[in-house]
């Protein structure tokens, strides 16, 4: 299956809120783990990786489903891998 057949009868607006939503999430992760990090090298990463996400989420047009889709795709293949414990 290809990565746009679940957003194929979407509208880009609506894959646009999911985009934002997969975006939150990954921060989350990324915040929470720099909260709880034992080291400052640690801590700086994570926030590092937070702000990452946010700068790309701002970059990528709105109306831009292929890119749109790519980073649902990463950023929720990546939180569910963090929420697994990995």
């Amino acid at each position: 299956m290809n990565a746009q057949a679940p957003y194929e009868h979407r509208p880009t607006a609506v894959v646009y809120d999911i985009f934002t939503e997969a975006s939150v999430r990954l921060i989350g992760e990324y915040t929470h783990r720099s909260d709880q990090a034992a080291t400052d090298v640690d801590r700086d990463r994570w926030w590092a990786k937070a702000m990452e996400v946010r700068d790309t989420k701002l970059a990528v047009p709105a109306h831009d489903r292929g890119q749109l889709i790519e980073y649902i795709g990463k950023w929720t293949a990546e939180a569910d891998r963090l929420e697994a414990g990995e």
